[in-house]
């Protein structure tokens, strides 16, 4: 195997870590508290940063229309089940129907 195969089998892991980086980021907003604590929200912009690095290896290997809705849906899927886990909110019958179609959707992209 080559290092150019490498990559592309990397570029789904390397989507997957940008999307979970994402949503560590999304959950330490939260905490940060409007930026009241500083700390917090500067490590979750600089999360958000490494996200759109680790989304810019994989779009090296993978076309970026996929790439970009699998990280965007499975950021949205883990800011939802987080907010819901961790967060205690509250979701409505319809979010978890949407969370379904939203895993149909990416399923589809990825072995399209």
């Amino acid at each position: 195997m080559n290092i150019a195969d490498l990559f592309d089998t990397a570029a789904l892991p390397l989507v997957l870590l940008a999307a979970a980086l994402d949503v560590t980021a999304n959950m330490l907003l939260v905490r940060s508290d409007s930026f009241r604590r500083r700390g917090i929200g500067l490590l979750a912009l600089a999360l958000v940063g490494l996200a759109f690095y680790c989304l810019s290896l994989a779009v090296c290997h993978m076309d970026l229309a996929v790439a970009y809705a699998m990280w965007g849906g499975f950021g949205v899927l883990g800011t939802s089940l987080g907010g819901w886990i961790w967060l205690r909110q509250k979701l409505r019958p319809s979010a978890f129907a949407g969370i379904a179609l939203l895993v149909c959707g990416m399923i589809l992209l990825q072995t399209s």
